[in-house]
């Protein structure tokens, strides 16, 4: 996709992977419509932020689970309501969504029912091969139901993104970004599991 013009190309490189990895789990999986309501475990990462912002675009409400030093950013991005996960248990407060989407792999489907509205949808970026089996047996044997799959790139998605961000209704959110040579640096902030949105490797040119 040609970079929209009000993108410098560090934020533009900053958009492709959340978003793309999103809109494919909650338009096309999800198939998320105004007036649902949606919970995102991991709303502050690449991905979250992304369906943060998507999930308001589609008319959904939308709470957000992150830690408390990332309330304010998932706020600001469009977030109805933000769960501190370090202070409150989403499972435990009797709260029902139609759609749950785990990002980071941090729950899992089994632990999620309860939060779920009888014809509800868990989704599950991060899946093992229990998890496929599960996939299959809820798709017969349950009204609620969980899914998965690869966002492998797609142009027409990325077609849809591209006009949304032309439109200021999506933006990227950076961490950090680093020089090629700190790629190392780089990687060893990423695994601490805390960075905010995304971060960017930049490459100098003569």
């Amino acid at each position: 996709m040609i970079k929209p013009d009000s993108l410098s190309w560090e934020e533009a490189v900053a958009i492709p992977f959340g978003a793309n990895t999103a809109l494919y789990f909650l338009r096309d999986l999800g198939k998320i419509r105004a007036g649902q309501e949606l919970l995102i475990i991991g709303a502050s990462g690449a991905i979250g932020s992304a369906g943060v912002q998507l999930a308001k675009h589609f008319g959904a409400t939308v709470a957000g689970v992150c830690s408390g030093a990332n309330v304010e950013l998932v706020k600001s991005l469009g977030a109805d309501t933000v769960i501190d996960y370090t202070r409150d248990d989403f499972t435990k407060n009797g709260k029902t969504y139609d759609l749950i989407f785990d990002v980071v792999g941090a729950t899992t489907f089994g632990r999620c029912q309860n939060s779920l509205k009888p014809n509800g949808i868990f989704l599950q970026n991060i899946m093992e091969l229990t998890d496929v089996v599960r996939v299959l047996w809820t798709s017969i044997a349950s009204r609620k139901k969980i899914k998965g799959g690869v966002a492998i790139n797609n142009l027409k998605r990325m077609s849809f993104i591209a006009e949304l961000v032309a439109a200021g209704k999506l933006r990227p959110v950076i961490d950090r970004s680093y020089p090629l040579e700190r790629i190392a640096e780089a990687f060893k902030h990423v695994e601490q599991g805390h960075k905010k949105g995304n971060v960017v490797i930049t490459v100098a040119h003569p």
